[in-house]
């Protein structure tokens, strides 16, 4: 990123369109627009972007100053007539001709007096955008229905109803040497660790890039510097009362301006076995549903490389459960159809993104009905390869986290491969490389299986067990809370 240039604020009006027209496209871009005013013999030119500021809240300001006229008398003290007709909450002065356009780009409006060393900033933005929303991947049975949303005024908004704390701060910093992307850091003063604090703003700081167009995806790959590692080394999270109990946890969230979803660091791999669903409902039923998810994720990665194993070497199986394993031989190997199979349903999955809702259902029907039974019938899968990977995929689907679903199902092909070439040992190479390969990962100096390992008995059995908010008085220690206690002292 080049060094920014400061031009200061010149007096001379007509300088100052001048350069509008040559750096900023003024009479070329439709959007952007200059209006000109005289108030008392003086010159004033508010400049603005179309369709990023609030109409009404620019005419009301036009209306002030053009009052001006008609109630005061010509003075040299024009500008601070002008900041004083201003009629909003918001308006800051600026010295220089390149923090101005920043902010017009930004759809703020810029007021510009004649003779004046500074421009006055007006905060009237409004941003194109839906409503908050429930998210449609973190949707609970009961619980609020807003979710955050492209806006990032919305979204720290939301956090700020939530959390009515003094000592909650939203820093924010612009990133993108084109796209000057709004982002804000938010934490909780005396709970949140000072050094991830700063590790977190020394990492963004240090972003050079011409813009950040896939929002915090972009950001996260700089933060973590995640490489080709599949698993998420962050969680995101699109609902802001998550969000919020992760900053009375002593987590740093991350929000980008354009993205619905807000980054939550640092995290483990546990963190993206959570859901909303486990608190909105009594602890026992919160273990319940907990534990149903476990399963599902084992089942995820472990089934089918397990069945396979057992079609390999029936021997292993006990009496019990002879019965396990395809009846008869099929041309096609049983490691290719499970393949097949399983990479079938992931293209099912990425066609179901891609369809129109009102096509999706014929799409889930033609997938069951007509590939599945027919492939069967034809001799290309097996009738327990079928049952198998769908039970697999279900424990895929199970996975509160899409990216930790996707990096489990990478895993689980792999730990295939290792049994399809040495059977017995294969499984356990397989099982023995994908622990080794998850205990050494790190997202921000944190272990990313804790607290399994290294292994922390009390904070392992809160894993285990949702247990009840006033029997969780204490953060959890990954986090390094200045203070420990969650009830005020």
């Amino acid at each position: 990123m080049g060094e920014i240039r400061k031009t200061p604020i010149p007096k001379d009006l007509g300088k100052l369109e001048e350069y509008m027209q040559n750096h900023v496209g003024l009479n070329k871009s439709f959007d952007l627009g200059v209006r000109k005013l005289m108030i008392l013999k003086k010159g004033v030119h508010i400049y603005y972007i179309n369709g990023l500021t609030d109409a009404s809240y620019v005419i009301h300001i036009v209306e002030e100053l053009v009052d001006v006229n008609d109630n005061e008398r010509a003075t040299s003290k024009i500008y601070d007539i002008v900041h004083n007709r201003l009629v909003h909450q918001s308006v800051e002065p600026v010295k220089t001709v390149e923090e101005a356009v920043d902010e017009v780009l930004s759809g703020l409006i810029a007021v510009f007096v004649e003779g004046a060393p500074e421009a006055l900033i007006v905060d009237v933005r409004s941003y194109p955008g839906r409503q908050p929303s429930e998210p449609d991947t973190e949707k609970v049975v009961r619980g609020s229905r807003d979710g955050y949303v492209e806006n990032i005024i919305v979204n720290t908004a939301l956090t700020r109803r939530r959390i009515r704390d003094p000592r909650l701060r939203f820093e924010i910093f612009r990133i993108g040497e084109r796209s000057k992307t709004d982002i804000s850091i938010a934490y909780i003063e005396d709970v949140a660790d000072p050094n991830l604090i700063e590790i977190v703003k020394q990492e963004l700081q240090s972003i050079k890039i011409d813009g950040l167009t896939m929002a915090d995806k972009t950001i996260e790959e700089f933060l973590v510097k995640q490489g080709y590692n599949p698993y998420p080394l962050v969680r995101y999270t699109e609902r802001a009362d998550v969000g919020a109990t992760h900053l009375l946890e002593g987590h740093v969230l991350i929000f980008v301006d354009t993205s619905p979803s807000v980054i939550i660091t640092p995290t483990t791999y546990f963190h993206h076995l959570q859901h909303a669903e486990e608190y909105r409902q009594s602890p026992a039923v919160g273990t319940f549903v907990r534990w149903t998810r476990f399963l599902g994720v084992l089942a995820s990665l472990f089934l089918l490389p397990l069945w396979y194993l057992f079609v390999l070497d029936p021997s292993l199986l006990p009496e019990a459960i002879k019965y396990v394993g395809p009846d008869e031989q099929t041309n096609i190997p049983v490691i290719a159809q499970l393949f097949i199979a399983d990479l079938g349903v992931e293209m099912f999955r990425i066609a179901a993104i891609h369809t129109p809702t009102p096509l999706s259902t014929a799409m889930g029907l033609i997938a069951a009905v007509l590939i599945g039974q027919i492939a069967i019938d034809v001799g290309l899968f097996q009738p327990e390869v079928i049952l198998y990977v769908a039970v697999a995929s279900i424990g895929t689907f199970a996975t509160p986290s899409y990216e930790l679903s996707v990096a489990n199902k990478m895993a689980r092909l792999v730990i295939l491969i290792f049994v399809a070439l040495f059977h017995i040992p294969g499984l356990v190479i397989g099982c023995t490389l994908y622990v080794l390969f998850v205990t050494n990962i790190k997202s921000l100096n944190t272990p990313y299986m804790w607290p399994l390992l290294p292994f922390s008995p009390k904070a392992f059995l809160q894993i285990l067990i949702r247990r009840s908010v006033p029997g969780a008085k204490i953060r959890p220690s990954i986090v390094h809370a200045r203070n420990r206690h969650k009830q005020p002292s």
